[in-house]
C-alpha cells in the first residue's frame, strides 16, 4: 500500500493517552447499548425469519416459493438463504431479545474489528474512538435487524484482514472462505470486491507508471476470488438478473434507501455523511497522514453512498481507517491483555443487562397489534395488505396466510407493481381486487392505500374488525370456512 505521512515517529504515552484509554474501553460498549435500545423498524426482517425456520426444517435452501398467493410453487430465489437460516436459528434459541444482540454484535462488529486492526497496527486510541464514534453516527440511522449486518462485519473483517497486512498467502487463505461466506450471508460480496480493486488500484498505478515495484498480491487475489465468489451461491449466474430486478423494482416503488442522497426524503440522512465527511477532509488536508487505497475505497464507496443512500453503511465502516491514520500519528503502543480484555467486560455487561430491562420494541409504523387481532379470528387464505406489512402477516399466519405483495421486490414482476400502484391510486375497483385474490381479509394503512380502505368502508360485503394505529383491518361480512383461493386471472 502507498502511505503519505507527514508525521509517523512514535510517541510515548502520556497522561491524555492513559485517559483516552479507558474511553477506548467504554466507547464499543455504549454503541451497543444504543444500537440494543432502538426499536425494530425494518418490515423485510420478519418475512426473512419465517424463511429462515423453512430452511432450518428443510435443511437447505427452500426450492419453491411458499407465500405469495399468486407465484406458489414458482422458483424461489436463495438470497441470503444462510443469513435468514442463521438469524432464524438465533431466535428460535432466544427469542427477539438474543436475536436483537446478535444482530448487534454482527452490525456492531464490523466498525469494531477494522478499528481493532487499526489499533494493532499503532493506532493512537484516541483516533481510533473518533473513527469509532463518527462512523456509528453516520451509519446509525440504518441500524435494524436484518441480514444487512452479516455484510457490514463481513466487510469489516475483509477491511481489517487488508490492514494487518499479512503476508499474501495468509491473508489469500483467510479471506476467501470469508468472502464465499459473506455472499450466502447476505448477496453483497460484490461490495467487497469494489473494496479490493480500489485498494489494490494505486499499487497498480505506481507499477506501470515505474515508480515502484511493488506489487498488491493479496488484495488482487482476494479481488478475483471475490468475483467468483458472487457466483458461489445455489442461485448461480442467475444472481445478477435477481438483483438487477431487486434494484430496478426498488427504485421504481420509491424506496428511499435505493434513491440517491439530493431527493427530499433523504435529507436528513444526508446530514450526518456530509458532517463525517468534512471533518475527514479537514484530518487528511492538515496532517497529510492518509493510505491511498484506504481513501480510494472510502471515496469509492462515497460515491455509491450519494447515488444510493443503502450503501451508507459499508462507507461508514471504510471510512474508520482513514479516520484513525489521519486523527493522529501512528506507532502508539499497543495494548495489553489486560487492556483487550477490559474491552469485553463492559460489552458483556450491556449485552447481558439491556434485554433484561429494555425488552424489545418495535417501531408504531409496524401493524402487530393488528395482525395479532387478526390472528384471533382463526382466517385462513389471502390476506390483501399494503406491501409493507407482508412480512409481518407471513411471519405471524404462514402457512395459514398467504400474501399478495411483500417486500421482495425481486418476486413480483414490474407489471404487478404496476399494478399495486395502481391499487394505490384508486384506479382499480375494489372488485378487481377481490376477484384477482379472493381475499380473506384485508389489512391496510388507511391513508397510505385510502382509496381502497374507503371503498371498503362503503361496502356492504365487508366489516371492519380493528382500527388502530392508522391501520384497518377488514372481513368478508358473511365467511365461510373453506379457505379462499386467489384468482390469478
Amino acid at each position: 500500500m502507498i502511505e503519505h505521512t507527514r508525521h509517523s515517529p512514535a510517541i510515548a504515552a502520556t497522561p491524555v493517552a492513559h485517559f483516552v484509554r479507558p474511553l477506548l474501553a467504554c466507547v464499543p460498549a455504549m454503541m451497543l447499548l444504543v444500537l440494543l435500545l432502538r426499536a425494530v423498524w425494518d418490515v423485510d426482517v420478519f418475512w426473512q425469519l419465517k424463511l429462515g425456520e423453512l430452511i432450518l426444517d428443510h435443511g437447505g435452501p427452500i426450492a419453491r416459493e411458499p407465500f405469495a398467493a399468486l407465484h406458489a410453487q414458482d422458483l424461489l430465489p436463495a438470497v441470503a438463504w444462510a443469513g435468514q437460516a442463521i438469524m432464524a436459528l438465533v431466535r428460535r434459541i432466544g427469542g427477539w431479545g438474543l436475536l436483537r444482540v446478535f444482530d448487534a454484535l454482527c452490525w456492531l462488529g464490523g466498525f469494531w474489528a477494522v478499528a481493532a486492526a487499526c489499533r494493532r497496527r499503532g493506532a493512537a486510541p484516541g483516533a481510533v474512538v473518533l473513527a469509532l464514534v463518527l462512523a456509528f453516527v453516520a451509519a446509525l440511522p440504518t441500524a435494524s435487524i436484518r441480514p444487512q449486518s452479516f455484510a457490514c462485519l463481513c466487510l469489516g473483517l475483509l477491511l481489517a484482514l487488508l490492514r494487518l497486512r499479512l503476508k499474501p498467502a495468509i491473508t489469500i487463505a483467510l479471506g476467501l472462505p470469508l468472502l464465499v461466506a459473506w455472499q450466502n450471508l447476505h448477496p453483497s460480496v460484490s461490495i467487497g470486491v469494489l473494496a479490493l480493486g480500489l485498494t489494490a488500484l494505486p499499487d497498480w498505478v505506481a507499477r506501470l507508471r515505474g515508480r515502484s515495484d511493488a506489487v498488491p498480491v493479496a488484495p488482487t487475489g482476494l479481488a478475483l476470488i471475490g468475483i467468483a465468489a458472487i457466483f458461489a451461491t445455489p442461485d448461480g449466474f442467475s444472481i445478477l438478473a435477481i438483483s438487477a430486478r431487486n434494484a430496478e423494482a426498488s427504485m421504481a416503488i420509491g424506496a428511499s434507501e435505493w434513491l440517491p442522497l439530493w431527493i427530499p426524503g433523504n435529507h436528513g440522512n444526508a446530514l450526518p455523511i456530509l458532517l463525517v465527511t468534512a471533518i475527514a477532509l479537514r484530518l487528511v488536508w492538515r496532517t497529510q497522514r492518509f493510505d491511498i487505497g484506504e481513501v480510494a475505497v472510502a471515496l469509492g464507496l462515497l460515491v455509491l453512498t450519494v447515488s444510493a443512500y443503502r450503501f451508507v453503511l459499508f462507507w461508514a465502516v471504510a471510512m474508520v481507517p482513514v479516520i484513525a491514520r489521519a486523527a493522529a500519528p501512528s506507532g502508539q503502543p499497543g495494548m495489553s491483555r489486560r487492556e483487550w480484555a477490559g474491552l469485553f467486560i463492559p460489552i458483556a455487561l450491556v449485552a447481558i443487562v439491556t434485554p433484561l430491562v429494555a425488552p424489545t420494541r418495535f417501531a408504531r409504523s409496524l401493524p402487530l397489534p393488528a395482525v395479532t387481532y387478526l390472528r384471533q379470528q382463526h382466517v385462513r387464505g389471502t390476506v390483501y395488505a399494503d406491501f409493507p406489512f407482508g412480512g409481518v402477516i407471513i411471519d405471524t399466519g404462514y402457512p395459514d396466510w398467504k400474501v399478495a405483495y411483500d417486500g421482495r421486490y425481486y418476486r413480483y414482476a414490474r407489471e404487478e407493481w404496476q399494478y399495486n400502484g395502481a391499487i394505490e391510486a384508486g384506479f382499480v375497483p375494489l372488485v378487481d381486487v377481490v376477484r384477482k385474490w379472493n381475499p380473506a381479509a384485508f389489512v391496510l394503512n388507511e391513508a397510505h392505500n385510502a382509496p381502497l380502505a374507503q371503498a371498503l368502508s362503503r361496502s356492504r360485503a365487508w366489516q371492519r374488525i380493528y382500527a388502530g394505529e392508522g391501520v384497518v383491518v377488514y372481513l368478508p361480512r358473511y365467511r365461510s370456512r373453506a379457505p379462499a383461493r386467489p384468482n390469478p386471472r
